[in-house]
């Protein structure tokens, strides 16, 4: 059930930011031709603000995170959708009102059903417990234990993969943190399930002491309890990425190998700051010197 619910959800997202896209640009092209202001503008207030928002958020890759449900988008969707709907009941064009209705339904659908992951919980990421055994590869190709990580705490973040905007601005964000963390005397290793050369890349982008790592057929991420069958958006896997991906989650762990802390969060946009990280470090004994 979770696979194929899973699979649902993979080709709706990429339905849906199509269907909001062609919404938005046929609405605009009925306002050039001097279609009702009323009926369309309620179209394009459904559709074009979190197209705007995701462009955004595609392009800039500046927000580690966002608003769990977006009520602002909720509540211009439902203005436009009222909108629409006061147009067609005064004999106006009852498609806009369809238009409207659809791209809204479609949004609550994005907003609750899609971004949320239910049941999360592993049973090997408890704290207290020593870290599972897995095997990554480091960018140099060169095959890494999880026993390999000790000596010194770590924070683990398992993100999606670059294709990612929330996961890159979530590591823009440690960067920037890097010395914070390297005051606490930890390493930062970034792991993700997608195509090497694509974690090589990326390690190149930053100009930081972290370890970056490639989960290979996502046996690491399989390991502890937080692979994510048919998690990857219905098509991407032209650019080489495997249906299945991980789950965002973040392990920090001491220098024997236990678990001090882990977050699993429950909707994939909503994700914590490197402050509490820095404050589980510093809640375990590892203060800067």
């Amino acid at each position: 059930m979770g696979r194929t619910m899973n699979f649902l959800k993979s080709v709706y997202v990429m339905a849906y930011i199509t269907m909001a896209m062609v919404f938005s640009i046929y609405a605009i092209m009925q306002l050039a031709q001097g279609g009702n202001v009323m009926a369309w503008g309620g179209v394009l207030l459904v559709n074009a603000p979190f197209m705007l928002r995701l462009s955004w958020l595609m392009l800039m890759k500046d927000a580690a995170r966002t608003s769990a449900r977006f009520p602002l988008f909720i509540g211009l969707g439902a203005a436009g959708t009222a909108l629409s709907l006061y147009a067609g009941m005064n004999g106006e064009v009852l498609l806009a009102f369809e238009l409207a209705l659809a791209g809204f339904v479609g949004f609550l659908l994005y907003s609750f059903w899609y971004s949320s992951f239910t049941g999360r919980g592993s049973d090997m990421l408890k704290p207290g417990q020593p870290l599972v055994p897995f095997t990554v590869q480091s960018v140099n190709g060169e095959k890494v234990s999880s026993t390999d990580m000790r000596g010194r705490p770590h924070i683990l973040m398992f993100f999606r993969g670059n294709w990612c905007p929330l996961c890159m601005a979530q590591i823009k964000e440690l960067a920037k943190a890097y010395q914070q963390i390297e005051a606490c005397g930890a390493k930062v290793a970034l792991i993700a399930p997608q195509p090497h050369n694509n974690t090589k890349a990326l390690a190149k982008k930053f100009d930081v002491d972290f370890d970056f790592y490639t989960d290979k057929g996502n046996k690491a991420a399989r390991a502890l309890g937080i692979a994510n069958a048919w998690g990857v958006p219905f098509g991407m896997q032209v650019l080489g990425y495997s249906s299945e991906t991980v789950l965002p989650t973040v392990i920090i762990t001491d220098p024997d190998g236990k678990i001090l802390w882990a977050h699993e969060t429950d909707n994939y946009r909503v994700r914590p700051e490197p402050e509490t990280f820095l404050a589980v470090l510093r809640d375990n004994g590892f203060a800067p010197a």
